[in-house]
């Protein structure tokens, strides 16, 4: 078998869900037994997103071994339960600059560099090649972007390029496109497909496989006519109804035979799949016995995306705690000592994510006192653990300008700051404390009950850290250090006792957390909440 292609492209507008029905394939896929990796080829010029504003472009997304990625990689390491890399995510920005240090290093020995072969072979480079020669796997492989685009043409070009030099069916396309519902005439319209289609074509491409999202059921009529003017069998146009919650969508993928029919394009055994674990987790999911509200308290809320781990994070734990979880939004620039009371009173928790930058933190530290006085099950993500923290300083220490170097570089009680090893850099990009470091948890402590080990292993992508001047004081005043690196010197998680559940990280657990798997700090937070929320009824 050795390794086969599946490429994911997308047509006649973006946001259809390429990722999504992507994912759909790969749970599907390895229900099936088969070894499946992903990964996305971006059309943008950024070399990774990075230090893209979270608002334009959403979450930053961080893999093993601390690649900066797009939010699509979560997707896709939640449907597969595979730790991706920095092989995962491919940009043009990185393709570019790739090629143009070959070209200041000599490699091309002074010929004209084009986008064809040059770019082309380097984008050609970098889709999955495999560990070993002997290894059996499926890559699912999606190209960001619409067709049409003239950003995305140089990857379609190397798609094109790539396929004519593989055997038939090693490499496969499927096409995901819209077919829009026209309410004033009442009919589904398939013209939109047939033109992305014909754009493919007109690039040398013909999809294997048509993924169509649309409102409506799409008729057999309907079906057989994509099929005749797209040039597939009509088996394999496929149906993308919307569904209510998003981990239905494999299943209903199943029942539409996706996998299926990608097994048959791909010349592989077609067997049954064992989805009876992702079933009763679907089960959890649409028949909780519980209902909290958590506050997520960030910078960042006017796009959602921007904190999609962490809401889907608290998803999983809403799951494994047989519970639906209502995110409240809260902008923390707006929330001031007047209105905390009344948009804090209506959450059973707390939780603050991560962010950079001085803006919203002052609101940030009153949603940390507020849970911490008001006894509100409270989780601390990175910057959130540093502001519990400078909260903590300032009402429990009485330190008053209590802060971190990072907002006020000269504050008399810098409880957080810079790591020593990062103190010199300018570079924003690359610059962070990236991907999983250990960490040991202090017996006894609530993160090691809910972990149930004293050795764990989490994601960071931060740049400071707790001053370790002032941890005596910290611990001596009640706030536990409960986590800490393998030599003790970084501080890596905090909770306070007595306190219902107030616990805090300077990793980013959510990009762990999966719907069949909730993550522990999440699941302990929902399971809090509940039990909090009962004992006042």
């Amino acid at each position: 078998m050795g390794v086969k292609y599946v490429f994911v492209t997308g047509g006649v507008v973006s946001g259809l869900g390429k990722g999504i029905t992507a994912s759909c394939l790969g749970r599907l896929l390895k229900a099936r037994g088969f070894s499946v990796t992903m990964q996305k080829f971006d059309p943008y010029i950024n070399i990774d997103p990075g230090t893209m504003n979270p608002i334009q472009h959403g979450e930053v997304y961080v893999t093993e071994d601390g690649t900066e990625t797009d939010l699509d990689l979560g997707h896709y390491e939640r449907f597969i339960d595979e730790n991706l890399n920095r092989n995962s995510n491919v940009t043009t920005g990185k393709i570019y600059e790739a090629v143009l240090h070959k070209e200041r290093h000599g490699d091309f020995g002074g010929g004209t560099v084009q986008v064809i072969p040059h770019i082309t072979n380097e984008i050609k480079s970098r889709f999955y090649k495999g560990e070993t020669p002997e290894e059996d796997r499926i890559a699912i492989i999606e190209v960001g972007g619409t067709t049409g685009d003239i950003e995305s043409q140089p990857f379609l070009e190397a798609i094109r390029q790539f396929r004519a030099d593989r055997e038939p069916g090693d490499v496969i396309h499927i096409h995901v496109t819209l077919v829009p519902y026209l309410k004033c005439s009442g009919e589904l319209k398939t013209k939109p497909t047939q033109a992305s289609v014909r754009e493919l074509q007109s690039l040398g491409l013909r999809p294997d496989i048509i993924v169509c999202r649309t409102e409506y059921e799409l008729t057999q009529d309907i079906r057989d006519k994509i099929a005749l003017f797209c040039n597939v069998p009509v088996e394999n146009v496929i149906q993308n109804l919307d569904v209510e919650y998003l981990y239905e969508a494999p299943l209903v993928m199943e029942q539409e035979h996706l996998a299926e029919v990608a097994l048959k394009a791909l010349r592989l055994p077609v067997s049954q799949p064992d989805l009876a674990e992702w079933k009763q987790m679907v089960q959890n999911l649409k028949h909780p016995e519980h209902e909290v509200k958590i506050a997520v308290v960030g910078k960042y809320t006017q796009l959602h995306d921007s904190y999609l781990s962490v809401a889907e994070a608290l998803k999983h734990g809403g799951i494994a705690c047989k519970s639906h979880v209502e995110v409240l939004w809260v902008d923390s620039e707006t929330l001031t000592e007047e209105s905390c009371d009344s948009v804090l009173s209506q959450a059973d928790g707390i939780l603050i994510p991560g962010g950079f930058g001085k803006r919203g933190t002052e609101g940030m530290i009153l949603a940390a006192k507020y849970a911490r006085e008001h006894k509100v099950p409270f989780l601390g993500i990175c910057l959130g653990m540093q502001m519990a923290i400078v909260e903590f300083a300032r009402n429990v220490l009485n330190f008053a300008d209590a802060n971190s170097t990072e907002f006020d570089p000269e504050t008399k009680h810098p409880m957080i700051h810079i790591l020593p090893e990062k103190a010199d850099l300018e570079d924003l990009g690359g610059t962070l404390r990236l991907g999983a470091y250990p960490c040991r948890l202090a017996a006894g402590s609530v993160a090691q009950a809910l972990y149930g080990s004293e050795s764990i292993s989490e994601r960071h992508r931060h740049r400071y850290e707790v001053n370790n001047d002032y941890r005596d004081a910290l611990e001596e005043a009640g706030m536990k250090i409960s986590g800490t690196s393998p030599d003790g010197h970084i501080v890596e998680m905090i909770e306070i006792a007595g306190h219902p559940y107030f616990t805090a990280t300077q990793a980013h657990p959510e990009f762990k957390s999966r719907p069949n798997k909730a993550h522990p700090l999440f699941r302990g937070l929902v399971a809090a909440a509940v039990q909090e929320k009962e004992k006042q009824i």
